[in-house]
């Protein structure tokens, strides 16, 4: 009994204080939860709600009945065709525009490029060729040696290397005057090739002529010896001259403006000191022979020097004149 009364009344206590905790508490505050708004990130979808195409059915035109056809296409190449004529992302169906145009003429100095080439690979082969004759050549030019009648002698017994070079005198001179021709705009025939052609003529018709006179005169008058001392200075001056005008030729030939007119002023001084040189050489070895006097000397090269000359070149005009006019 003891302990049922202890029971109880322990119960009793519980059930007051439960009592007790219901009332309301003043100092408890509602709080308000921040949490419960809209989403302000939500928002309408940009994209329209519906069936997407991909891009890639671009690929597949509405009208595919032609893919149908490439079945009983057997060639690799008309299949490769259909493909790329069918093709979205570019136009090769469509027509080529063809723009037309004039067709610009350029002529460019290709062949005078070769010409002056081969001259130079001329020049290489010769003075390879034959190294003695050239070193003889230059020692009797420049006088460098007291034994020049000897150096005459074997330059005189080797007449192939001779021959060579008096063509190539005649090739490099008549290219010289087709250049020289052209600066001063005298060309009759208004073809570059065919002036140079005619002036390789001329010169080989001068000379020869030329020759063919002295060997003849020299005959008649019996003045054998000096006919040939004069045809060998005046060859030896040509071999000379058709050497040293290989820079002028592709100066003349590429250079323009003031180069080119240095080039050519230089070339006419090279020429009047070589001819002039010519002329000492000539009368040095003519008086070492005959007794000649300085003024008939004068007389002379005005009359089988320079007068054929002029007479040519008032031939040339008079011929020309027509075509010119």
């Amino acid at each position: 009994m003891k302990h049922f009364f202890s029971f109880t009344i322990s119960l009793l206590i519980i059930n007051l204080f439960s009592a007790a905790q219901t009332g309301t508490d003043s100092l408890v505050t509602p709080v308000t939860d921040t949490l419960q708004q809209n989403d302000s990130i939500i928002n309408n979808d940009s994209i329209p709600a519906g069936i997407l195409i991909d891009s890639v059915s671009k690929m597949l035109p509405e009208n595919i009945k032609w893919i149908n056809d490439l079945i009983s296409i057997s060639s690799s190449q008309k299949l490769g065709w259909e493909l790329t004529r069918h093709n979205p992302y570019f136009g090769f169906s469509s027509p080529v525009t063809i723009i037309s145009s004039s067709v610009r003429p350029f002529t460019g100095k290709e062949p005078l490029f070769y010409l002056l080439t081969g001259l130079l690979l001329v020049f290489a082969f010769l003075k390879n060729s034959f190294p003695k004759y050239f070193n003889d050549l230059f020692r009797l030019f420049f006088r460098t040696t007291i034994k020049q009648r000897q150096i005459k002698e074997q330059l005189i017994q080797t007449p192939m290397p001779s021959l060579l070079l008096n063509g190539f005198f005649v090739v490099s001179a008549g290219l010289y005057l087709t250049f020289l021709i052209e600066h001063f705009k005298i060309n009759p025939f208004g073809s570059f090739w065919l002036l140079y052609f005619y002036c390789c003529l001329g010169l080989s018709v001068i000379y020869l002529v030329k020759f063919l006179g002295l060997k003849l005169s020299g005959w008649v008058f019996n003045r054998e010896e000096i006919a040939d001392a004069y045809i060998f200075i005046v060859f030896i001056i040509n071999k000379m001259i058709g050497l040293l005008l290989l820079p002028f030729l592709i100066l003349l030939a590429f250079a323009s403006g003031e180069l080119y007119s240095a080039s050519m002023i230089l070339s006419w001084c090279m020429l009047s000191v070589l001819l002039f040189y010519r002329i000492i050489l000539t009368f040095s070895a003519i008086r070492n022979q005959v007794k000649v006097n300085p003024f008939h000397f004068f007389l002379y090269l005005l009359a089988f020097e320079l007068a054929p000359l002029l007479l040519i070149y008032k031939a040339l005009l008079l011929f020309f004149s027509p075509i010119t006019a």
